[in-house]
Parts: structure tokens; C-alpha cells; sequence
């Protein structure tokens, strides 16, 4: 796979997971509303993934050695692979009571996070559960933090 594909691959996944889960999360300790978890999936998938893949695009740019070819490759897979990864928390949303879609989501975020660690920590020969305990750490601490946000929020604008 090309450099500027998988730069664009794995940063659009790590991404899309995180960025989707907390919101989800937040919004819905927040709200509990469905409409809202709804509105911020696609918000996300639209605004985020156009915003990550400029954000890519500019920092692979900013590499000497990059080539163009290199640049768009990264920007490309960073768009379709966050917009598809996004997009995908959409269907336990749709399907599910809103508590189990939560759930759901956060099962299959972190799930494709533990793959992706897993597979990169062998393909750079590191520990795989060492790499996978660290990403899935880090993806828990943003769940719980937003979580516990979301609820002092909705606790304080309550009425």
C-alpha cells in the first residue's frame, strides 16, 4: 500500500472512531436524544472529514520529501476512510434503542481500534497488546471524559 494511502487510512480511522464515540457519548449523556446523536454522526462525517482531510493534505505538504502524488493519495484515503467510518455509527443509531446503539457504537469503535493497533504494532514489530492497551486507553479516556461532561452539562441546564 502506498505511503500516503495508509497515512490516510489509519489517521481517518483513529479519527473517525474517537471523534464519532465522543461525540455520540457526550451528546448523548447530554441529551438523550436520538435526533441529536443523529445530527452530530452526520455532522461529523461531513464537516470532520473534510476538515481532517485539509488538515492532512496541508501537513503532508509540509513534508520536504513528500510528493504530490503522495499528498492527494493521504488526503483522499483520509476523506472516504473517516466519511465511511463516521458514517458507520450511523446504523446501530438507526436500528437500535438509543442506550444499546451507545453501546453498540462503542463496542464497534473500539473493536476497530484494537484491529488497526494490532495490525500496525506487527507490521512495525512491536507488541501488539502493548500498542492495543495504549490506543484503547486513550480512546476509553476520551469516552469517559466526555461522558462525564455530557452529564454535569445536561445536570446543570436541566430545569
Amino acid at each position: 500500500m502506498k505511503t500516503g494511502t495508509r497515512t490516510g487510512m489509519h489517521f481517518g480511522l483513529t479519527s473517525g472512531v474517537i471523534t464519532t464515540l465522543g461525540l455520540m457519548v457526550g451528546l448523548h449523556a447530554g441529551t438523550h436524544s436520538t435526533a441529536a446523536v443523529i445530527g452530530g454522526i452526520i455532522t461529523i462525517a461531513i464537516a470532520d472529514s473534510l476538515a481532517d482531510a485539509l488538515g492532512i493534505h496541508i501537513a503532508k505538504e509540509s513534508e520536504p520529501s513528500t510528493t504530490t502524488r503522495e499528498v492527494w493519495l493521504a488526503t483522499f484515503a483520509t476523506l472516504t476512510t473517516k466519511l465511511l467510518v463516521t458514517a458507520s455509527f450511523l446504523i446501530p443509531v438507526l436500528v437500535l434503542p438509543l442506550n444499546y446503539a451507545i453501546i453498540a457504537g462503542v463496542v464497534w469503535g473500539l473493536g476497530m481500534l484494537v484491529v488497526l493497533s494490532f495490525k500496525l504494532a506487527l507490521d512495525q514489530k512491536r507488541s501488539p497488546w502493548a500498542v492495543v492497551a495504549e490506543h484503547t486507553a486513550i480512546a476509553i479516556f476520551v469516552i469517559v471524559s466526555v461522558h462525564v461532561i455530557g452529564e454535569k452539562l445536561r445536570t446543570y441546564f436541566s430545569p
